[in-house]
This record gives structure tokens, sequence and C-alpha cells, in this order.
């Protein structure tokens, strides 16, 4: 039997799949930017006893292995482990919690670096103005923006391509807790390659564009690197 080379496919399951996997990873991103993001401004203004160990801990946990976080979930969740009435093991919400734990760490991590990238200057103009602690706090996210957005985007780009996390407390159950790296390992040892193959390829595009937006996000933040960019010539 002749075998044919795979072919890109669009149906309602790839779309399906496709929706779930932003609507867990825009949820999971959405509340670690609520929760990391004024511990992140906090550790970046604020000088106290422990900073570094609380840095180094923030930096061990951005490189935490998702299959560790989906292990200590699988058995926080299950119907023998203490979250187990809650019934939340296989469901989008345990995926949820699992990206969202895995995001913390590295909004906290790149929103601390942007803030303490702000001179000193702006700061001591902001309180001698008198400003109270909300005005710093809008101040400092004016001027950490780019960074800040830079953070969010780089913690979405991580949990829409985890896998081994989300494939341990969701089940990759279908049209339920199927996303788009659950599904391209299932159906790549199932032998359907076409609808593996269109996966992957909506995933290449969505890290693609992530990626572009953080190089724009970078010429933004780097006025020299953006200079550069423009004197570039390019062939005729």
């Amino acid at each position: 039997m002749e075998e044919t080379f795979p072919t890109i496919i669009f149906n309602d399951e790839v779309i399906q799949i496709t929706l779930l996997s932003f609507k867990i990873s825009c949820t999971a991103v959405a509340l670690a930017t609520a929760i990391s993001l004024p511990l992140g401004i906090a550790l970046g203004l604020k000088d106290f006893r422990g900073k570094q160990f609380v840095l180094s801990l923030v930096n061990t946990l951005m490189g935490l292995p998702p299959v560790v976080v989906g292990l200590i979930l699988y058995l926080l969740l299950s119907t023998s482990g203490p979250f187990g009435p809650l019934n939340l093991l296989y469901t989008p919400s345990a995926m949820i919690l699992a990206q969202l734990i895995m995001a913390v760490p590295i909004v906290i991590g790149l929103s601390y670096s942007a803030v303490s990238t702000i001179p000193e200057k702006v700061i001591e103009q902001t309180h001698s103005l008198g400003a109270t602690k909300y005005q710093l706090f809008l101040v400092v996210l004016k001027e950490a923006r780019v960074g800040i957005l830079a953070s969010v985007v780089a913690a979405f780009g991580s949990a829409i391509s985890e896998v081994g996390a989300i494939m341990i407390v969701g089940g990759n159950i279908r049209y339920f807790t199927r996303t788009l790296t659950t599904a391209i390992l299932l159906y790549t040892s199932m032998g359907e390659f076409d609808i593996a193959l269109t996966l992957g390829i909506i995933l290449l595009i969505t890290a693609f564009f992530i990626n572009i937006f953080l190089t724009f996000l970078q010429s933004k933040q780097n006025p020299t690197f953006r200079r550069k960019f423009r004197r570039l010539k390019f062939g005729d």
C-alpha cells in the first residue's frame, strides 16, 4: 500500500481543540498576571531581608519541570488526595491550575526585571511629589509597561506549548480536555498524521507570532536595537 504525505485538514474537532487550548492558556495567564504583577513590582521596589533568597526561589520555579507540577497536582486532586472532594481532576479547571502554577514565577521574574531597570530618579521624584502607593504603582506600571507586557506574552507562550502537566491532570479527554499539544502526541501515536500536522502548524503559527511580538517589544524597549534595525539595508 502506497503511503501518502499527510495533508492539512480543518474540521470541528480541530477548531474545538484550538479554542479550548487558547481558553485554558488565556485564563491561566490572566489569573497569573493578576497574582504575580503586584508581587513582581513589589520585589523591584522594596529591599528586605531575604530578598535574594526569594529571587533565587522565583528563578528556580521558572524552570520547574511541568511533569513535576502535574504529578503534585494529581496527588492533591485525586480521590485519595486532600482536594479530591472538589472533583477537579480531569477537568479544564485542573489544567488551568497547572498552567497557572507555571506562569506565576515567569510573570514575577520578568516583571521584576522590568521594574528593576527603571531609573531610581523616577521613583524618587514620584515620592517627592507626595504620591500614594497606588499612584506609585501606576507610575511604575507605565514606566515598565513594555517589559511587563513581555512577561505576560512569554508566560502565554510557555502555557500554550506546555504538555506534561496538562496531560497528567487533564487526561486528554476528547471534546473536553484535549488541547493542541496533547492532541498532537495522541494522533501521532495513532498514526493520524493529517490532524496531527494541522494541529502542529497551528501551534507553530502561534509560537511564531508570539516571538514576533516579543521581538517587537524588545525593539521598543531598547532604543539602540531599534536604531540599528532601522539602519539595516536589505538586498536590492
